[in-house]
């Protein structure tokens, strides 16, 4: 039986409440440190936009591992250790960031890539723990629970830019890495001398081992082309806003920052939304329109001539984005309901590869296309995706009709 934090130990508790959310938090801002900074590493540190696309990779590479490994890793070595792991990869991530001003040109680079893939690792481990202990905290409002932790980390990556900001314009821009590396140690300290809750044992564990392996159905890997998809599109609006805005619509650094919060905030915003909308709009109905919203983005982001308009097309974007991952993982969650916890991991394994790969092949191609070219391109990846999403939904797939398998009343 899962060990609880109890009402009686009520500061204990509330600092156990506060040290998992702030964990949280520091992911978004961690995951959003390399895109805020992206004109900094163009600028003075001299990266070519191939080479800013490549730091993704080894983000990619190094999240699809902790996020595979994360679910074997917490039931060996308990929630509390990756917690740990997953503070202290960010706080890493921040140093190598922030040792860029330090090493010299020719070891700038690959200090960066260093960073990028200790942040992916810290990402890929958060899985396990950030979607594990709110519902033991929360036992009566579990969903709540773990909205409100998956809120904390998009507010995170909202306002990272925004704190980016006024380092940038001081001249002193190493001081927003060193200002989060100092974040991650003081909540790894918390947490290495609080005791946790153990984490709720898997009710499903025996029935994962013996059902059939999702990888043998064509639902399964629809879901992952989806995934996969979406992230094109997340990664090329979110990991290019900033340079493309400066760049190449010649918008202030502070204030194409605020273009990419916006982003960030309108895909939170969304999120909370479509959570109270799903109440009254089928799911199906709003997971087929998000990608049509994505694709009208892309083809009007060329048209962003002034910094308002591309402030609202970004804030676009990020409604668009909002609630179509986070519904795709609870689709097929509900077809696959033996392989809860392994189905979850392949998914942000998806989406990792995905933005990773979106964003390098966005870098190599603005050395033949313009910025405009490239987003009315880009629109294909929602185009795409939507396609997929349509075989799913109209589909007779694994013998369920459209009704069962988006209300869930036979899926086998």
């Amino acid at each position: 039986m899962p060990q609880a934090v109890t009402s009686g130990t009520r500061p204990h508790y509330r600092l156990v409440v506060g040290l998992v959310y702030l964990a949280g938090l520091l992911q978004g801002l961690a995951m959003v440190s390399f895109p805020a900074s992206s004109t900094v590493l163009l600028g003075p540190l001299g990266l070519t936009d191939a080479q800013y696309g490549a730091i993704f990779l080894p983000q990619v590479a190094l999240a699809v591992v902790g996020s595979i490994s994360g679910g074997a890793l917490a039931r060996r070595l308990g929630l509390k250790v990756l917690l740990l792991g997953m503070l202290a990869a960010n706080a890493v991530s921040q140093l190598l960031l922030a040792s860029t001003m330090w090493v010299g040109a020719s070891l700038a680079y690959p200090a960066v890539m260093l960073g990028t893939a200790s942040m992916g690792l810290g990402f890929g481990l958060s899985g396990a723990p950030l979607n594990s202990y709110p519902p033991v905290l929360f036992p009566e409002n579990e969903d709540t629970a773990v909205v409100a932790v998956h809120t904390l980390l998009g507010l995170g990556l909202a306002i990272g830019p925004l704190l980016v900001a006024p380092f940038v314009a001081a001249g002193q821009w190493v001081g927003f890495p060193l200002l989060l590396l100092g974040g991650c140690g003081a909540a790894f300290a918390g947490v290495a001398l609080t005791s946790f809750p153990a984490g709720a044992p898997e009710p499903d564990a025996v029935a994962d081992a013996e059902a059939p392996s999702p990888t043998r159905t064509v639902l399964f890997w629809l879901f992952v082309g989806v995934a996969v998809l979406y992230a094109f599109a997340e990664g090329t609006f979110s990991n290019w806003a900033v340079v493309y805005l400066n760049e190449g619509r010649g918008v202030s650094e502070a204030t194409a920052g605020f273009a990419l919060s916006v982003f960030w905030g309108a895909l939170v915003a969304g999120r909370l939304l479509v959570s109270a909308l799903v109440l009254r709009v089928s799911a199906q109905t709003i997971w087929l329109v998000l990608p049509l919203l994505m694709m009208g983005t892309f083809l009007l982001l060329p048209y962003a001539t002034s910094a308002p308009v591309g402030i609202a097309l970004f804030g676009l974007a990020g409604l668009a984005c909002s609630a179509f991952f986070p519904l795709t993982i609870t689709l097929i969650s509900k077809c696959f309901p033996q392989h809860v916890s392994w189905v979850s991991s392949m998914m942000i394994a998806a989406l990792m590869t995905g933005v990773g790969l979106g964003s390098f092949v966005f870098g190599p191609l603005r050395e033949v296309f313009s910025f405009e070219q490239l987003y009315r391109i880009s629109a294909l990846y929602p185009a795409l995706a939507l396609t997929a999403a349509l075989v799913v939904a109209w589909g007779e797939v694994r013998g369920m009709t459209i009704h069962e398998l988006w209300t869930s009343s036979r899926c086998q």
